[in-house]
């Protein structure tokens, strides 16, 4: 690789151009646990691995960018949640943070059920073998096709999330000749400290049918009174990206509220309530997220309390962790294209994939880590910027942080805590191709989902 020199940006800089603080780290050699899988290590010469695997070898046989997801590391968080709620609850991964037929056969083999909320997502469960009464269906706006597919599947729930659906799902069912269990959705009017794009339990947007004026209310009368329905509890999420267990409380009290109103109308107590998910992960070294078991006794405790002081039997609880198993196995590895200081700001980065392979930072504003992984560097920490590169200024992948001053063309970095959303939202913006996922466990390495080809391009235009 080369090492040529070039002009290097700021270095040891505390204050960035926009005045936010942000410190570099004291050796860019040392890997922050926090945000990389259980199995990377660096080896004698500084280069990263994973699972017993160089990157350089990765990046040879498998060429960059591309994500690498921790296989073992995958399995030990799967198993790390269902031991924490144990055989009373339910933990429903959360497909759309990364799906393919290898995962759905890994979450069957560790004993997780699933989250879909697409007619696609479903045909990649059901194929890759996943038992229909594990999966449980959303969407706010499910089409016809995809309830009767559902619904034929035996799919364990469908999260009903308007009034309209609560209608098409028991007609459906009824047309099939079957009672379909399903839950309802309601948005609690609960503002969770994230993204306003992934905020999603307060009642000015698209999602769930709201507790106020009575309208979740409502939507329980008429469930009970289908014959094509099984009614078997309430749905809340209220967002994604979250530390604070503040907002939980606050949803599980208005939920179970709810469940006392149901009892109080129908004479009825509803066996089932799913807070949903949204626990968040360390993408920087200033996240703090909170262990699977700490996360289960506190929902637990909530759960029980309320109910407790509702004169309710505590329902079976559900849960459903998506970015909390699969965003910290994986990394996306780049190759270092140009290098470009401007003085008295920052150096920008160029890498071979960009906004294509991760929309977060663009789309959310999203922080991320990048580490120096083909070698060790003494060189003082530069400021940098990581992009992309499409023909957008947006397109950014880490928007500041340290790499060191000897960095150059040929370099490979590696940007953590990438297997949430990335792979699910990536795109083909200025044709590109999107990169492969590369599973990586005690030194083999297997592509569970190929890079695409400029044939894959061409064969879906049609002229």
């Amino acid at each position: 690789m080369s090492r040529s020199a070039h002009p290097a940006g700021p270095r040891h800089a505390d204050v960035l151009p926009e005045g936010h603080y942000i410190a570099p780290a004291t050796d860019l050699n040392v890997l922050d646990e926090k945000v990389w899988s259980r199995t990377v290590t660096r080896d004698q010469d500084g280069a990263l691995t994973v699972g017993g695997i160089e990157v350089a070898r990765l990046a040879e046989e498998f060429g960059t960018p591309a994500y690498f997801l921790d296989e073992s590391d995958f399995r030990a968080r799967c198993r790390a949640w269902a031991d924490a709620f144990g055989p009373d609850a339910d933990v429903f991964y959360a497909g759309k943070a990364f799906l393919s037929r290898a995962v759905v056969r890994w979450l069957t083999e560790e004993g997780l059920n699933l989250d879909v909320c697409s007619g696609g997502e479903l045909t990649t469960a059901l194929d890759a073998g996943m038992p229909a009464d594990r999966i449980a269906f959303h969407g706010n706006n499910k089409t016809v096709a995809e309830i009767e597919r559902a619904v034929e599947a035996g799919v364990g729930r469908i999260v009903l999330d308007s009034f309209q659906e609560i209608v098409r799902v028991s007609h459906t069912a009824q047309r099939l000749g079957k009672r379909q269990r399903v839950q309802i959705r309601v948005t609690v009017g609960v503002e969770a400290h994230t993204h306003e794009f992934i905020a999603t339990a307060h009642e000015d947007q698209k999602f769930g049918i709201a507790l106020a004026d009575g309208q979740a209310a409502e939507a329980v009368r008429r469930a009970l009174t289908l014959d094509g329905l099984e009614l078997i509890g309430i749905h809340s999420h209220i967002g994604s990206q979250i530390f604070d267990m503040a907002g939980f409380e606050v949803s599980a009290r208005r939920v179970v509220q709810l469940l006392a109103a149901v009892r109080d109308e129908h004479g009825v107590e509803l066996p089932e309530i799913d807070l949903g998910g949204g626990l968040g992960i360390a993408y920087t070294s200033e996240d703090d997220p909170r262990e699977p078991h700490e996360i289960a006794k506190a929902l637990s405790d909530i759960v029980t309390r309320e109910c407790e002081s509702a004169g309710l039997a505590t329902p079976r609880i559900s849960v459903e962790p998506g970015r909390a198993i699969v965003g910290p196995t994986a990394f996306t590895l780049y190759e270092v294209g140009t290098i470009k200081p401007l003085e008295g700001l920052r150096t920008y980065v160029s890498v071979d994939g960009g906004m294509s392979d991760n929309i977060r930072t663009a789309l959310y504003d999203a922080e991320y880590s990048v580490a120096l992984v083909s070698r060790s560097s003494d060189a003082e920490p530069m400021l940098v910027r990581v992009v992309g590169k499409h023909c957008e200024s947006g397109d950014i992948v880490v928007k500041d942080a340290f790499l060191p001053a000897d960095l150059a063309p040929g370099d490979l970095i590696a940007v953590p805590a990438t297997g949430a959303y990335c792979r699910s939202m990536a795109s083909n913006y200025n044709h590109a191709l999107r990169p492969p996922v590369v599973a990586v466990r005690d030194g083999r390495a297997r592509v569970i989902v190929r890079r695409e080809t400029e044939e894959d391009l061409l064969r879906l235009d049609v002229g």
